[in-house]
């Protein structure tokens, strides 16, 4: 399986070291095409690196690794993205990173689903900072929890068996519309990490009662 990654900050790069130890072909997608290919010689194994337009038709994966308000402009030189499971790690933030310019009847998850509609969106790794993938996924010694919302079942299998094989926990929550719900949680990952001190080697889970 071959995934496309869209951007090359460092989400992307975090995302792209992640996917490619756990064997996977990645491929990092750029308007600087020779950008994206000095960023997959730098983090080296199977990512190599190209313009968005090569990456994406050569995936069976895409992953937005771009700002919220970049996604269209990145859906737009990908094609369209007809026919591709496209997983979503964006937030809408403020630009002070302190709120959210979207939420309650959408989420950027239903808006980008919106830009590419013959695609299946799948939001994941948006509570996740790329620190934590830099650290190969885990906090601390526990590997970091990802939750994982879309509107068909196939692509969201396909998605949770890639967060699974990559080091994480996957968790389902539901339809896209739950990417409302998700949004709002990394923002306070954002919060706690940046501004109240946490630092960014942190990431959200939820614990279960065992008998």
């Amino acid at each position: 399986m071959t995934i496309a990654i869209i951007g090359t900050g460092n989400m992307a790069k975090g995302l792209a070291g992640v996917f490619s130890k756990a064997g996977y072909s990645v491929t990092l997608g750029s308007r600087d095409a020779a950008g994206a290919s000095e960023a997959a010689r730098e983090l080296g194994g199977t990512v190599s690196g190209t313009d968005i337009a090569s990456a994406a038709s050569n995936a069976d994966i895409v992953v937005l690794a771009v700002p919220f308000d970049a996604a269209g402009e990145a859906i737009a030189a990908a094609g369209g993205l007809e026919g591709k499971i496209v997983i979503d790690i964006t937030n809408p933030l403020t630009p002070d990173y302190a709120g959210l310019t979207i939420g309650h009847s959408t989420s950027a998850g239903e808006d980008i689903q919106k830009l590419a509609p013959r695609a299946n969106v799948v939001k994941a790794f948006n509570t996740i900072f790329a620190s934590v993938l830099q650290a190969g996924g885990k906090v601390g010694d526990k590997p970091a929890t990802v939750f994982i919302a879309g509107d068909d079942q196939g692509a969201i299998d396909t998605v949770e068996a890639i967060v699974a094989k990559s080091g994480f926990v996957p968790v389902q929550v539901g339809g896209l519309r739950m990417a409302r719900y998700l949004e709002p949680v990394a923002g306070l990952n954002i919060v706690l990490g940046y501004m109240r001190g946490f630092g960014t080697d942190i990431a959200p889970t939820w614990q279960t009662a065992t008998a």
